[in-house]
């Protein structure tokens, strides 16, 4: 009996289990579908809100085109995925490149009235960027006869030198313009390293070759001092003598301004002097740019975005085309890894380099190439390669390079066998120096950390260096080592000044007097025959065309490389560029000297320790 109930009670919960099963089953497989679906639905929102964007925008009369100043102004517009812009996760990146192309699309729109800088926390980008945009801003004006103002909280320096163009300066009534003049402070980290038991082992070529010095001396050497005064001296007062220009004020005037510190003055002061023509609380600005408009009280101005403008702009393509490459950031032989690899980060990397130029020599459609560089050099090998390209690509067809920020060091070798080099007056150039940084980390492995090396070879200069740990020489390098590596330095710096020789039509002799790794601005490379003229890249551009026998409006410019689409970099894997984003947050200001440090810590080969470049962040503020 008591069997027979046992029995029956455990099919009845063999009966029940198989219910809730069931029930567990269905519920698992109703949420696995509703996940399906959900992610079907997210992925044709975030198609059809790319599709949006691409789509034509309409610009009606009376349209006002803003422009936010925000954030830093790179040499091109990244894409950034829809997804990424909803949670608020990075603001739209502003490019110089799209920028240019919107405020040539405005002039030529008879339905945009004008254009309005709104700043709002503008860091700006190197001299050379501002000035080229600002040079777009003056073409705006002097072409269509149309209007700019800006309006601000606070004008930094960079905001104030671009919005200086405008033909009404706005300010909120409690509002700031920075304007102190420049500033060069380099970190030196040689100290710091010492703590950690590691040393560096220099060998280099140029006098004023200073990428070394963060990492080996507590200050500037002389040399690196004579040169940064220079430079400086040389973009100030570009960026004096072009204020001064727009806003009726003598560069005295304004160097004595800088000098006061006249953002800490009273507001009404800073009007008094000329910098501001108006103070306004932004529903005042607006209510006046009203009145500009001739619009009725409460009627809504009509803004449009840059995106809008050149949406709304025809696309004609003609089968005659001139190539815009653009080679920006550091000349290196592989992707990095580990810090560095930054998503979004650009690199000048040989093989995808080299191959990318290979398809514009054999382009048939291509009938020049500019070369847009924006680079503080890098792999004195990679940049070797590179030119070696550019040589062949030159020999078919004509290339013009136009210089961004800097094309200093691997920068200038890329660039100095062009047919012709356009510089802005701005542009850091020159540079022409070899060197190498080479950690030593004895001291580091077994005093500190407790690890002992000992060897067998069979030859005198087999174990070069010692062990390598984490990328570090176990050992300083002896005498005879030493002299094997400084030997190659030069005669890297020997080609390299061949290089230029040949390019350039000087003679070695010359290029090795204004070679030394110094540093010059465009407009004293100008003088010094390392460039041919002055100009944006729309005037390298007209100048490849000239070259290649072109006529006006018969060709067409193309860009290369083509930008990731969103939706690939978003299957990315992101791990490190995660890490990478904490350690520029945590780091600050150190970033830059720990990046290009790992960077030099890991090389592939003993080549890969030797460097044509510049420290990558000039820290010029």
């Amino acid at each position: 009996m008591s069997r027979n109930l046992h029995l029956e009670t455990t099919l009845i919960l063999i009966d029940n289990m198989k219910g809730f099963l069931k029930i567990v089953f269905g519920t698992m497989v109703g949420i696995g579908l509703w996940c399906v679906l959900s992610f079907l639905i997210f992925i044709i929102s975030l198609v059809g809100m790319s599709a949006s964007e691409s789509s034509t925008a309409t610009v009606r009369k009376g349209s006002v085109m803003r422009v936010n100043l925000t954030g830093a102004l790179e040499e091109r517009s990244g894409e950034v995925d829809p997804l990424t812009m909803i949670m608020g996760s990075v603001e739209a990146p502003l490019g110089l490149d799209r920028l240019k192309e919107a405020i040539d699309e405005a002039a030529k729109n008879d339905n945009v009235e004008g254009i309005y800088l709104e700043v709002d926390r503008f860091m700006g980008s190197s001299p050379a960027t501002l000035q080229e945009l600002r040079q777009a801003l003056l073409q705006f004006k002097k072409e269509s006869g149309k209007w700019i103002v800006s309006y601000g909280d606070e004008y930094t320096q960079p905001a104030y030198y671009l919005c200086s163009v405008a033909d009404q300066i706005a300010m909120n009534p409690e509002g700031m313009v920075d304007w102190h003049g420049l500033a060069s402070l380099p970190m030196f980290m040689t100290d710091a390293a010492k703590k950690l038991g590691v040393k560096f082992q220099v060998f280099k070529v140029g006098t004023y070759k200073s990428a070394v010095e963060p990492y080996i001396l507590t200050q500037m050497s002389d040399a690196n001092r004579e040169q940064v005064t220079s430079y400086l001296s040389s973009v100030w007062g570009n960026m004096v003598k072009e204020i001064g220009a727009s806003r009726k004020i003598s560069e005295e005037k304004l160097n004595q301004l800088a000098d006061s510190a006249i953002g800490w003055s009273k507001q009404n002061v800073i009007v008094e002097a000329g910098l501001i023509d108006s103070l306004y609380y932004l529903d005042q600005f607006k209510a006046s740019l009203r009145k500009r408009l001739d619009l009725k009280e409460g009627k809504e101005i009509r803004f449009v975005t840059p995106d809008d403008v050149l949406a709304a702009a025809e696309q004609d393509s003609k089968d005659d085309k001139i190539a815009v490459y653009y080679a920006v950031g550091e000349i290196i032989d592989a992707e990095p890894e580990g810090i560095g690899s930054l998503q979004g980060a650009s690199n000048i990397v040989t093989m995808p380099t080299i191959r990318e130029l290979q398809k514009l020599r054999k382009d048939d459609d291509v009938k020049a190439v500019v070369l847009r560089v924006n680079s503080p050099g890098g792999s004195a090998f990679a940049s070797e390669q590179i030119w070696r390209e550019i040589q062949l690509l030159k020999a078919e067809k004509p290339v013009v390079v136009s210089m961004g920020g800097m094309a200093a060091s691997g920068g200038y070798y890329i660039s100095c066998g062009a047919d012709k080099i356009v510089a802005e007056p701005t542009t850091l150039t020159g540079s022409i120096g070899i060197f190498g940084l080479i950690p030593e980390a004895s001291e580091l492995l077994e005093d500190k950390v407790g690890l002992h090396f000992d060897v067998v070879k069979t030859n005198r200069l087999a174990d070069m260096g010692g062990a390598a740990v984490m990328g570090l020489p176990s050992r300083a390098f002896n005498a005879d080592e030493c002299a094997l590596i400084q030997n190659y330095i030069e005669r890297g710096y020997d080609t390299f000044i061949s290089r230029v020789s040949a390019g350039r039509g000087i003679s070695k002799d010359s290029v090795n007097v204004i070679g030394q790794g110094r540093v010059w601005t465009g407009e004293q490379a100008i003088g010094l025959g390392l460039v041919d003229q002055l100009g944006t890249l729309e005037d390298a551009v007209a100048e490849a065309a000239k070259l290649a026998k072109l006529e006006d409006d018969k060709y067409s410019t193309a860009i290369y490389p083509a930008e990731k689409p969103w939706f690939e970099t978003m299957m990315e894997d992101k791990k490190e560029s995660y890490f990478d984003e904490q350690l520029r947050v945590h780091l600050g200001s150190m970033y830059p000297f720990v990046q290009a440090l790992e960077i030099m810590s890991r090389p592939a080969s003993l080549r890969s320790c030797v460097y044509a470049r510049l420290p990558y962040e000039m820290n010029i503020r």
